[in-house]
């Protein structure tokens, strides 16, 4: 009877140990690597998401509204949303002028960024180290923002959320149509979009930009519509644009001196949105960014 209580106690022993065994691999084991497609259309294997490093505001806010930000380990100098992220987190510089060793010191396991940053061999260099680099097209639609969203929420293994979110952007869409439908047959307003830092740096901008694309899904006529990408602002080109309103980016609202400092720069007092002081601010990243708050900065433009 001794002998069979031993035997069965040990029985016990071991069936348990194998219990913790197995528990213990399923808990160590390495999930199946996650398949993505980048800007170039090629296949990236993404084996771990644990430690992360974005490389522009826009991919910032996404991973944050995933609700992976306890994994997100640094980021670049345009991350901006959600308020504080800078001072949270260690910054890589800026996403055109980086380094490798910066973002190498942080660990990464994932850098995830622009397919234009630059310069170019630091993706390389990264990618030399044994950092999975995943570089994904700046969106210019609402169709290209949803499939950010849901290419980096298979990434980060987030696939529900991205999903929400992308619903909650459809919602945002929904309404903007039933806006923009309230106002057919009336006539389009003629915007200019002025990027300003200070007297220093005067740009318009005008198609393939994300303000360019944003005044197109608005129902705007982008009063520099004939350039492509940026260009110097002149006091000839503004007054022979004649824009109805300036959009600018609220910090360039204020490297100017607000308002008045912005009628001063030359040309643009003498336009209809001069002399009746039509001028939209919007947050940078919130308008331009094509992140999952994209469809609310349409309907705020």
């Amino acid at each position: 009877m001794q002998i069979f209580r031993s035997n069965l106690f040990k029985a016990w022993i071991l069936s348990v140990s194998i219990f913790i065994f197995f528990g213990i691999m399923r808990c160590l084991a390495v999930a199946d690597p996650i398949q993505v497609t980048d800007a170039d259309d090629k296949t990236v294997v993404i084996t771990s998401s644990e430690r992360i490093v974005s490389l522009n505001g826009s991919t910032t806010e996404i991973l944050f509204a995933l609700g992976v930000e306890d994994k997100v380990v640094g980021c670049d100098a345009s991350s901006s949303y959600p308020k504080g992220v800078k001072e949270k987190l260690p910054s890589v510089g800026y996403q055109y002028g980086l380094n490798a060793e910066g973002i190498l010191s942080l660990n990464p396991t994932l850098v995830i960024g622009r397919n234009d940053v630059r310069p170019p061999q630091v993706v390389q260099q990264l990618r030399m180290a044994g950092v999975t680099v995943l570089l994904l097209k700046e969106p210019r639609s609402f169709e290209a923002a949803k499939q950010r969203l849901l290419t980096i929420g298979k990434t980060v293994d987030r696939e529900k959320k991205a999903k929400e979110l992308t619903d909650a952007l459809d919602d945002d869409i929904k309404k903007l149509e039933t806006k923009l439908a309230s106002r057919k047959g009336q006539s389009k307003q003629k915007a200019l979009f002025l990027y300003l830092r200070g007297t220093q740096t005067t740009l318009v901008l005008g198609t393939d930009t994300a303000p360019g694309a944003m005044f197109d899904i608005v129902g705007a006529e982008n009063a520099a519509g004939n350039i492509k990408g940026n260009k110097p602002m002149t006091a000839e080109a503004v007054i022979a644009a004649q824009p109805d309103v300036y959009v600018l980016f609220t910090t360039g609202l204020e490297s100017i001196g607000g308002v008045d400092g912005l009628l001063k720069l030359p040309g643009l007092a003498h336009t209809p949105a001069g002399k009746n002081k039509r001028v939209v601010t919007l947050d940078g990243q919130y308008l331009s960014g094509f992140g999952p708050r994209c469809g609310r900065a349409a309907l705020d433009l």
